[in-house]
């Protein structure tokens, strides 16, 4: 599942470096740094094919967040069984969070805008040092505590931190508004935003809630039968889950009310009913993303079961997804710097080369990561067992 949404990500990003036309506009709280205006207008047409590229790649933060729950939970008993003490449990967290915060560093670095640009790396490493403590508490709490935060996130950020865009008047933000900026904690914890010099587009809590989930479906995962009706159960789990989740989407956006973070629909037009809020995310956003991934899981877990073998150690999907920090550092490498080479600067085509630009990249990767892979496993103590 992770690798999946790996070569998703590699779409977005190369059409983030190669594609003019790129659509980014999934916010009614973010304004444009240079200008003030909101990111989206309500009423601005939206080209079909350049959304659509961008729709489909919503999946991954989500995934990320929520897998990595999963896999903490799992690793995290993994250590404890084999004798380690809370303190080095903590003492794991605290670096695995520390080595993805110095890498969104080298990346804001890489990037050379003069601006410190907090993405999903920093959503990933803030949740796992807020692991330390939240990983003592019953698994029931936490599920409980992301579910809520995610329902009533929209409640607590329209009152404490009114939507910028909703009342700018064509192209730019009021003076108001700008006066109203929130603050750079606000923006780490809240609401998406720029505070001198950084620019937070995933703000911690939310991207936590889903990592609460996914600890959930770990603690499950441990606890449950490992015969066929243990895994028959899970499926269960998950189809009922996501199949829920689509619905109460639908429903949600159907009412074009609450649950929408803002970003309402302007028509009935298939467009406007995927076009919702990721920064930060909606309700609406996480019931449909988490839904979708919940019924992927469903087909991987079931095809894993009756297909009466371990996967192929050399499916791409297998490769990208065991190791995913790796490639998530040097496919930003390569398709920055292959942007810069080959065109002379950034987002400087169209959209068929930014899809070739990905296919590339995930061609060049891949011997890459399998090499990474066998020499990860080879010293599974060193310091790339945090990469």
């Amino acid at each position: 599942m992770r690798g999946l949404v790996m070569i998703l990500m590699a779409i977005d990003h190369a059409s983030q470096t190669w594609n003019a036309g790129r659509v980014n506009a999934d916010s009614a709280y973010l304004l444009d740094l240079a200008t003030g205006a909101p990111a989206w207008i309500p009423g601005t047409e939206l080209d079909l094919a350049q959304f659509l590229t961008r729709w489909i790649t919503h999946l991954c933060a989500p995934t990320f967040l929520f897998l990595s729950g999963t896999s903490l939970a799992m690793s995290l008993e993994k250590r404890r069984a084999r004798g380690d003490s809370p303190a080095a449990l903590d003492r794991h967290l605290l670096i695995r969070g520390l080595v993805l915060l110095g890498f969104e560093g080298l990346l804001s670095l890489l990037a050379n805008q003069g601006v410190l640009i907090l993405q999903v790396l920093f959503a990933i490493a803030t949740s796992m040092l807020a692991m330390i403590v939240l990983r003592r508490l019953p698994t029931k709490a936490l599920l409980a505590l992301g579910l809520g935060w995610l329902v009533a996130s929209e409640l607590v950020l329209t009152t404490l931190f009114p939507i910028p865009a909703a009342s700018a008047a064509g192209a730019a933000a009021s003076a108001a508004n700008a006066a109203a900026t929130p603050g750079l904690l606000a923006h780490l914890f809240f609401v998406p935003g720029y505070a001198a010099p950084v620019y937070v587009l995933y703000p911690m809590t939310h991207w936590l809630a889903m990592m609460l989930l996914g600890w959930a479906l770990g603690r499950h995962l441990l606890e449950r039968r490992s015969d066929l009706s243990g895994q028959l159960q899970t499926e269960k789990i998950l189809l009922l889950a996501g199949m829920t989740g689509l619905l109460l989407a639908a429903f949600l956006r159907r009412a074009n009310v609450y649950g929408n973070m803002g970003l309402l629909r302007d028509d009935a037009s298939l467009v406007q009913w995927l076009h919702m809020s990721k920064y930060p995310p909606a309700l609406v956003y996480s019931l449909l993303e988490l839904g979708l991934m919940a019924l992927f899981l469903v087909y991987f877990l079931r095809r894993e079961r009756t297909q009466g073998r371990p996967p192929w150690r050399w499916n791409p999907l297998l490769v990208f997804g065991q190791t995913a920090l790796f490639f998530y550092i040097v496919h930003f490498i390569v398709l920055g710097g292959s942007a810069l080479a080959l065109t002379g600067g950034m987002m400087q085509r169209g959209l068929p080369e930014a899809f070739a630009a990905a296919g590339a990249t995930l061609v060049l990767l891949y011997p890459v990561c399998l090499g990474y892979r066998a020499l990860k496993r080879r010293h599974p103590n060193s310091i790339l067992q945090y990469l």
